[in-house]
């Protein structure tokens, strides 16, 4: 067996996440989610971006006090003005983080900084020398470095390294990127870097690809991903923190690294966001959706009533879930209307049950699900229809008697 790595997990929800249309905080929230994120096992917490305003200095500064295990970071521009507000808002955390960001691309350095690379150059040496006067952990965030030229890109990843940054994350900003982009990226950067410093990822869903270039970067040298929680941020979001760590969970043989997050706290954690954002997440999403665990097809209902293996590759218990649901829609079986009915406290003979799923499915084909309120009153129903006295022939003949 490999030696298993250790991958430190950088939650940047109350930053890049907030940064989604429609998910901001105020510090109250913030310190509320930074609670369930140390909870979690959470690395560090990326508490905001304090000179973006005088709330999410507040917010930073909050949270900085409130954290005791997790270290926790703030956004800065490569300029002193940032770095010093990010720094009056974290000089209260017991373990402070400055993180320090300057684009790579030659995309943005033309059209949005509008300066060459050798100042960019300057300016990454620069700043990261000048982070240092204030705290040892220092990390250097090359924006859009997967559009990025890869020989200046290691370049740059030395010279923020040379100046004392001791974290150098690679970003995928935009989610252009495929796993073998990834692969070839950090691979290269950490010949150039060497083995000392710690490399990170930071990758955006644009297209789908969030997690599956995370997965890439950690087996091309990574040791921090940084993610969110249900995956928000950005336009389509950020790295799932709960798919990730699932992944390296579940894939053990596959994947030698382990996580210091508690997967009994992922549920939890995300219905708290959801419940702070007042967004919800869809019933399908992996690991934390209504559906994970939900099962409606008659094939599958018998395959988990034999084997939870058969159709589910995690336990719900394990990422803090209530259990397997098995749902009453048009596509169940007898087997599993029959589980639900005996979970309900109802014992049916074959006749009964017969009945019971007759009209279980007709109603499925016009309300989609049927819910336990509606299969008690079914079930009610069938039974008090059997209980009701039987016609004797006697009775019978008399009543044909009348009726001719």
């Amino acid at each position: 067996m490999p030696e298993r790595a250790r991958i430190r997990i950088f939650d940047t929800t109350l930053r890049d996440g907030e940064q989604a249309p429609g998910f901001s905080m105020t510090a109250a929230e913030k310190v509320h989610m930074a609670e369930h994120l140390e909870e979690l096992g959470a690395d560090v917490i990326e508490a905001g971006f304090p000179i973006s305003s005088d709330g999410d200095f507040t917010a930073v500064r909050a949270v900085a006090a409130a954290v005791r295990t997790s270290a926790v970071a703030g956004l800065a521009r490569a300029v002193t003005g940032d770095i010093d507000r990010a720094w009056a808002a974290l000089s209260a955390a017991r373990r402070p983080r400055l993180h320090v960001f300057l684009a790579t691309s030659d995309l943005h350095l033309e059209h949005k900084l509008r300066i060459d690379r050798a100042t960019c150059l300057s300016r990454t040496r620069d700043a990261v020398a000048y982070a240092r006067r204030h705290t040892a952990d220092v990390e250097f965030s090359a924006e859009d470095a997967t559009r990025s030229d890869l020989a200046f890109l290691c370049d740059v990843a030395a010279a923020a390294v040379e100046a004392g940054a001791t974290t150098i994350n690679l970003p995928d900003t935009v989610g252009y990127a495929l796993p073998a982009d990834i692969t070839r990226m950090f691979t290269a950067v950490r010949a150039r870097v060497g083995e000392a410093v710690t490399l990170s990822a930071h990758c955006h869903n644009d297209l789908g690809l969030a997690v599956a270039n995370s997965i890439a970067a950690v087996q091309a040298g990574a040791r921090q991903v940084e993610c969110t929680i249900n995956g928000i941020g950005e336009r389509a979001g950020n790295a799932a923190l709960e798919e990730f760590v699932m992944t390296l969970h579940v894939r053990r043989e596959a994947l030698p690294f382990d996580t210091n997050i508690v997967t009994t706290r992922l549920v939890p954690a995300s219905q708290a966001l959801a419940a702070t954002v007042g967004i919800g997440v869809a019933p399908n999403k992996a690991v934390v959706g209504a559906n994970a665990f939900a099962h409606e097809s008659g094939i599958h209902q018998d395959g988990m009533l034999k084997h939870a293996l058969t159709y589910e590759i995690m336990r719900p218990e394990s990422v803090g879930a209530a259990g397997t649901r098995l749902v009453l829609g048009k596509h169940s079986g007898m087997r599993g209307l029959d589980a639900r009915c005996r979970a309900l406290g109802h014992r049916l003979d074959e006749v009964e049950l017969e009945r019971v799923y007759r009209q279980v499915t007709a109603l499925a084909d016009r309300s989609k699900m049927v819910s336990d309120d509606q299969l008690a009153a079914i079930v009610d129903g069938v039974q008090t229809r059997a209980s009701r006295p039987r016609v004797t022939p006697a009775s019978t003949s008399r009543q044909e008697a009348a009726w001719r």
